[in-house]
């Protein structure tokens, strides 16, 4: 069974979209092991009303801050420290979607980022959403991973860019999973409609 931790170069990419489209092609498990802020509307609740089959199951988060900013500092308001060793994959026989928190460094305490809680077994997909510095973002981020072993591969999220994209493909070598184009709405069907266009593909992985 696959484990695929989806990560971007930066915040606000689409992850969580990119997570719910991957969720429901595999239809996989999803978890997101550390969640800070809109506790009343989390990712794990966005991916909830965005998937359509029956099979997935939404485990429960490791930690869950107030504070919709940085782990380490949400964490300190909420008078926690996040200990890496408490942040446990949920068992499970089916595929699982793990979706990080920010950008691959984000920090979860004085020592941890997000990178320290990709499992060595986890393949990794870089979600990349064009905008003045991103070629930057993600040739780092996607170098970080490589330099540590996983298998890299990329979303791009919004409206095409082919000299960022093809620089960036270039560049790394990763495969291309697809593109989510800017939408007016994204609702069921029209995750839908990326998770039959991206399942071959994301079960070749």
């Amino acid at each position: 069974m696959q484990r695929i931790f989806v990560t971007g170069i930066s915040t606000d990419v689409g992850k969580t979209i990119a997570s719910a489209i991957i969720v429901e092609a595999l239809e996989a498990d999803y978890w997101k092991p550390v969640q800070a802020g809109e506790l009343d509307n989390t990712d794990s609740h966005k991916i909830h009303r965005l998937i359509s089959n029956t099979k997935s199951v939404i485990h429960q988060s490791s930690y869950d801050l107030t504070s919709p900013m940085s782990p380490h500092a949400a964490a300190e308001i909420d008078d926690i420290r996040i200990d890496r060793q408490h942040i446990v994959e949920p068992e499970t026989d089916n595929h699982l979607i793990i979706e990080g928190a920010g950008g691959l460094l984000v920090p979860l305490n004085e020592e941890d980022t997000v990178l320290d809680i990709i499992m060595p077994n986890y393949k990794v997909v870089v979600v990349s959403r064009h905008y003045l510095g991103s070629i930057n973002h993600s040739l780092l981020t996607i170098r970080w991973l490589q330099q540590k072993g996983y298998e890299v591969s990329v979303i791009f999220s919004g409206d095409a860019n082919p000299h960022t994209e093809n620089i960036i493909l270039h560049k790394t070598g990763v495969s291309l999973i697809g593109r989510i184009e800017e939408e007016t709405d994204f609702d069921k069907e029209t995750i839908k409609k990326y998770a039959d266009k991206f399942q071959h593909i994301l079960e070749s992985l």
